[in-house]
């Protein structure tokens, strides 16, 4: 699998666009940013203070011998960081407050967003790369609110308090200090931009390297079986070893850089002693002032180098929220009308009206299909793989919508009614049944509030599931793992009918419910259906005709079309699709049987 172009595009630096966007999201909690401002302008006025009060001690009572007033200044000095102490604690939590805020705001937007997109749109989507937008790419974001927005105004304070201070003592030593700065702008510059193109290769060859673990540990399997496990270590081996390389390339722009900076601090502080040594000498500057400028010289080029950080958490933002709100801005929804009509009591009458349904544009799927099913009737639909059996349930829960004709519950249009409000009377079972991690409970209530705990057993009894329930240590409590990876394939099904039940559904949809199972399990499934499907409108997709043979209406799909409807003896006396496939399954169980 290789990596996706949005994966390998890295964006602007800066997009003045994007960082309007999340700063919609810091709007809400302006007043922390109000808060941490202030806090800020007082803790970075606190550091350039005390090389003042060093100079104020050196040149008013060292070099007078007052050591009352030494005393005072020291206790001055203590207070100033105590006191920086204490504001650096609530401006650390002001931000980080914050930040957190935001990304909660965020991730449930997210979420929200993602629950609200049609099902088109997980069809063309990896799924490691949304759940990469809504962790990964949320969490670098949290590093920009909750450090980078506010703390870059910590530095720029700092680097302006210290030119302030630096300026009030002595104008040309600041002069002669910041001769390096032009210097110091071009290296920066120079930075910035290499950083920038290692972080380009880091991003590329990252996202190959996930790309590569995600399909080989989802194909480990065949992996195993083909014994390609040396094959396939030789090709991560290569992609981790480009991996590396880009970081080793990066490292060494920073191993350059902060070395860089040193050097031009130390330039700096030396020329603060050849010019304001000689200042001194000649008595035209006191030795405090000379002192308090090497520190201050030292102060600052400390937030330059974080400054520079800074970019690097800016560069990662942008990246990061230019995927974000690319997922947020994608519309691939299903219209729904949520002020629709909503029938009061729901009977289950189901019609077809010439529905033509296609994923992609011209390509139709189901062809001019028309039928009709009346309330409490049992109608199954058979056909070939690729016939259109399973699209005509997706249709008519509105997973997707249909390009012409009409489908009407109970005589209304479903595209007149909110999408909710339909699908709270449909309970589908399918092949593959999906289970959450949680218990047994859980995964047949769904935590629904409305369903109690006697409901849950009711239904489980019903359809044959309490029996293998009550035989586990926990029983309904019982803790189920990641895709029910503990339970047989045939309880897993029988879970599925219990929470399709326990929702009381006016339609029920069995999706080829029993052609994962054994037989023992399948005679169990067979009387649980019967259960489920008295009172209820049932459609039931099958590839094993045997089991809807009671079925008051059999459809025959064929190339997207309804080619036969009738009961199992009436297509039998047609003798045609259906005659076809009966003979086919018959012939098979026959030979089965023989050897």
């Amino acid at each position: 699998m290789a990596p996706s172009k949005d994966d390998e595009i890295l964006g602007k630096a800066y997009d003045s666009k994007l960082m309007k966007r999340l700063l919609g999201y810091v709007k809400p909690y302006k007043h922390y940013v109000i808060i941490a401002i202030l806090l800020n302008i007082v803790v970075a006025a606190l550091g350039p203070v005390r090389p003042y009060l060093t100079k104020i001690a050196i040149d008013d009572y060292i070099a007078r011998s007052n050591y009352d007033g030494l005393m005072y200044i020291t206790l001055l000095l203590l207070g100033s960081l105590f006191f920086q102490a204490i504001i650096q604690y609530f401006l650390t939590y002001f931000t980080q407050l914050m930040g957190q805020k935001i990304i909660y705001d965020l991730r449930v937007k997210l979420f929200k967003h993602v629950q609200r997109l049609a099902l088109k749109y997980f069809d063309k989507t990896p799924l490691g790369r949304i759940v990469t937008r809504t962790t990964n790419d949320v969490e670098s974001l949290n590093e920009l609110f909750s450090s980078g927005i506010v703390m870059v105004f910590s530095d720029i304070f700092i680097i302006l308090w210290i030119l302030i201070f630096m300026f009030s003592l002595s104008w040309d030593l600041s002069l002669v200090t910041l001769s390096v700065l032009p210097i110091l702008i071009y290296a920066t510059f120079l930075f910035r931009r290499k950083v920038r193109e290692s972080y380009r290769d880091v991003r590329f060859h990252l996202a190959r390297l996930n790309s590569f673990m995600q399909e080989r540990i989802g194909g480990m399997s065949i992996m195993q079986l083909f014994s390609k496990e040396k094959d396939e270590l030789k090709s991560f081996g290569s992609i981790n070893a480009d991996h590396k390389k880009a970081n080793v390339d990066s490292i060494y722009y920073y191993a350059v850089f902060f070395p860089v900076v040193e050097i031009l601090s130390a330039v700096a502080v030396a020329l603060i002693v050849w010019y304001g040594g000689g200042e001194v000498v000649q008595s035209s500057m006191t030795i405090g002032v000379l002192f308090a400028f090497i520190q201050y010289t030292e102060m600052f080029f400390r937030p330059i180098r974080d400054l520079s950080e800074k970019y690097n958490i800016m560069q990662t933002a942008m990246a990061s929220s230019e995927r974000i709100f690319k997922l947020l801005d994608n519309d691939t929804f299903i219209k729904n009308n949520e002020n629709g009509v909503v029938p009061e009591d729901i009977k289950g009458e189901i019609e077809f009206k010439d529905v033509s349904f296609a994923h992609n544009s011209n390509d139709y799927v189901l062809k001019n299909i028309s039928f009709k099913i009346n309330p409490g009737e049992t109608v199954a639909i058979v056909g070939a793989t690729g016939a259109g059996k399973t699209s005509i349930i997706n249709i008519l829960t509105r997973f997707y919508d249909i390009q012409k004709g009409s489908i009407l519950v109970d005589g209304v249009d479903i595209r007149d009614m909110d999408k909710r409000d339909l699908r709270q009377f449909i309970s589908i079972v399918l092949q593959d049944v999906f289970l959450f991690s949680g218990t047994i409970k859980s995964n047949i209530s769904l935590d629904s509030e409305e369903i109690s705990e006697e409901q849950v057993i009711e239904a489980a009894k019903t359809v044959g599931a309490f029996g293998f329930i009550d035989r586990l240590p926990a029983k309904f409590d019982e803790v189920v793992k990641e895709k029910g990876s503990t339970l047989s394939v045939g309880q897993k099904q029988l879970i599925s009918f219990a929470r399709a039940l326990a929702y009381n559904p006016q339609i029920l949809i069995l999706d080829e419910a029993t052609s994962s199972v054994d037989t023992e399990t399948e005679l169990l499934i067979q009387k649980a259906i019967e259960k489920l499907l008295v009172g209820r409108t049932s459609i039931v997709i099958a590839h094993r005709l045997s089991t809807i043979q009671n079925a008051d209406k059999i459809l025959v799909m064929h190339k997207g079309e309804v080619r036969e409807i009738g009961t199992h003896q009436e297509l039998l006396a047609q003798k045609g699709i259906y005659y076809r496939l009966y003979q086919l399954q018959y012939k098979d169980q026959e030979i089965t049987k023989t050897a």
